[in-house]
């Protein structure tokens, strides 16, 4: 392994040691170039089952990367250095599906019966998209992505039920075209798209006030695109209403050691 690649490999370890040690605390996107990142779930075993069928029937909002053992905090096959409890640069603690804390370390309420799922995100196929040339007008802002509840029902399995989350990046109409085709070959990390324009057509009645993110300019002559969204969970966590549950804050993701390019389907 010569130093560039060795370079490359381990720059989803640096990163997560630099967020680990407090340095960093916004969002990930652009971070760690070419490394797979991850949203996160982490719930009490007795709901895993239910989640990981929820996850199953809802495959474009919810690919499941890695799921863990209980207790266990590390991701052994998304890096060997990791410890899922403080290498977010934040968190979300969640009570009886209502968010009362957003820490940058969950060490002092970990439990040994958290069973934590790793779960593919729209970051991941930003990088095919800059490689071709397109904007991504939220990493062009310096910006979290901007993040949408739609009308779209889930897929529903046991106790989780609820609306789909999708995220937009705005894109003039020939580079929407090749985004659906750059896209639909990462279908871990969300896929293709699932809606283009028209926002009120998936019950978004302002695009200028993303749920979740940060609003991004959209200029006259460019659709608003919209892919499934890994913040799904959150939307059905505070529908279901667990007693306990952590997920990352939106666009504060688990940097990993995978390469994107690992992930393509063709």
């Amino acid at each position: 392994m010569n130093a560039i690649t060795d370079m490359r490999a381990n720059a989803g370890e640096r990163e997560r040691l630099r967020i680990r040690s407090g340095a960093f605390t916004g969002p990930t996107a652009g971070l760690a170039p070419g490394n797979v990142q991850a949203n996160l779930v982490i719930l009490p075993k007795a709901l895993a089952h239910d989640f990981l069928r929820f996850a199953q029937a809802n495959p474009k909002p919810c690919p499941v990367l890695a799921v863990s053992e209980a207790g266990n905090p590390g991701f052994p096959t998304l890096g060997k250095v990791l410890d899922i409890r403080n290498d977010l640069p934040r968190y979300r603690v969640w009570r009886d599906g209502e968010l009362v804390a957003e820490p940058t370390d969950v060490r002092d309420v970990w439990r040994d019966d958290l069973v934590s799922f790793a779960i593919g995100c729209s970051f991941s196929f930003e990088e095919a998209l800059i490689n071709d040339g397109i904007e991504v007008r939220h990493i062009a802002c310096g910006s979290n992505v901007p993040m949408y509840r739609t009308n779209i029902p889930c897929v529903s399995a046991g106790v989780f039920n609820g609306p789909l989350v999708v995220s937009m990046r705005p894109l003039k109409p020939v580079d929407a075209i090749r985004a659906v085709q750059i896209t639909s070959r990462f279908p871990s990390v969300h896929g293709a798209p699932v809606h283009l324009g028209m926002p009120s057509m998936i019950g978004i009645s302002d695009i200028a006030k993303p749920d979740y993110g940060d609003a991004v300019p959209i200029a006259a002559d460019e659709l608003p695109v919209f892919w499934a969204c890994g913040v799904t969970p959150q939307a059905v966590i505070a529908q279901a209403k667990p007693a306990f549950c952590i997920t990352h804050a939106p666009g504060c993701m688990l940097i990993t050691d995978l390469r994107n390019t690992s992930l393509s389907a063709l």
